[in-house]
């Protein structure tokens, strides 16, 4: 397995330095897009059943955040783009691949293909379809912690796009946190498009972060193609949550650079938005800053990608040859079976 630096410990992201920080950051978004064109092609040669949905384009921010966050402390619920954020927050690269590919040795057991996979007993639950969803169960999350003396430096942490933000449980899960004060950040996606309804007709704001005044809760604005800009926003607003100082929504401005799944070429985007600042690659920008800063070198960007991409096609090469759910066999239990959640 490549040396992907995630969050293993609980001092990692507590004290790492900048610099370490945007290292992670930086691996887990190449990783992420390694990954997930692997997982493009799997699905277009007819290998993956179910659809296939890529966070292309808003790496950067998933990755800070899950960078941000430590394994094993806190709660962080991804969305369906959130792989680089799964990557930094210290997903096993199996995981996903068992997943789509539906086999017995992974997280849901063959059951559930795509993004619908989680560890609940290591911080990551499960994603839900029902956007907006996710926000109140981590705020549930959070209390049921605090009722069990056990909140003390936890943070809970899960992600929505500017579409999903207009759900009643989104309002319901935010108002609920910001009362209860809760050590909540939740990173909220402007990607211009709920899938293919723009943003003029989905709220009549000028800026999302201006809903953070509505809650009660810090708000916080971010250019989401820039790598380094997201790695200190995502750091100050998880220190600040970590520091009892409440809620914080961070927006994130990018683009979708892909459809809204596989199956969808994204033709309603207009040409201009996609030359547009908010159409820039997160990251071939952060390829960029790694340089610019002395992050890293040319050479070990190029060891990285041949690395990632050999560990990846190993480990799709594993899991092809790994056995499918027997209906007549398994017992069709998953998160409540003994071993696989920790729930006894």
């Amino acid at each position: 397995m490549p040396d992907v630096q995630t969050n293993q410990s609980d001092a990692t992201s507590v004290n790492a330095s900048r610099g370490d920080l945007i290292r992670r950051t930086f691996q887990a978004m190449l990783m992420s897009r390694t990954l997930e064109s692997k997982l493009g092609s799997l699905y277009k040669a007819g290998q993956i059943v179910g659809g296939v949905y890529l966070g292309k384009g808003q790496e950067a921010v998933s990755a800070a955040l899950g960078t941000n966050l430590t394994k094993g402390r806190d709660i962080f619920a991804p969305l369906i783009r959130d792989q680089a954020g799964r990557t930094a927050f210290g997903e096993d690269l199996l995981d996903p691949i068992r997943t789509y590919l539906g086999s017995v040795e992974g997280p849901m057991r063959g059951r559930d293909g795509n993004i619908h996979r989680g560890r609940p007993s290591e911080g990551m639950p499960a994603m839900i379809s029902h956007l907006g969803a996710l926000i109140p169960m981590v705020a549930g999350m959070l209390m049921a912690r605090r009722m069990q003396g056990r909140m003390e430096g936890t943070v809970g942490a899960t992600c929505i796009g500017e579409g999903g933000s207009s759900t009643g449980a989104f309002h319901e899960g935010l108002n609920m946190a910001a009362v209860e004060k809760l050590p909540f950040v939740l990173v909220l996606a402007n990607n211009q498009f709920a899938y293919s309804t723009p943003t003029d007709e989905q709220f009549a704001c000028e800026r999302l972060v201006d809903r953070a005044r509505g809650y009660g809760v810090a708000g916080h604005e971010v250019d989401g193609t820039n790598m380094l800009d997201c790695v200190e926003v995502m750091n100050t607003a998880v220190s600040n949550a970590r520091a009892g100082e409440g809620p914080q929504l961070v927006v994130a401005n990018l683009l979708r650079l892909s459809g809204h799944g596989e199956h969808d070429d994204g033709f309603y985007v207009p040409k201009e938005l996609k030359e547009s600042a908010v159409g820039q690659d997160c990251l071939a920008i952060g390829e960029q800053q790694m340089l610019e800063g002395g992050h890293s070198t040319a050479e070990e960007i190029a060891d990285w990608k041949r690395e990632y991409a050999e560990a990846v096609q190993a480990a799709v090469a594993t899991v092809q040859q790994e056995p499918k759910p027997d209906p007549y066999q398994d017992d069709w239990s998953a998160f409540s079976t003994p071993g696989i959640s920790g729930i006894h």
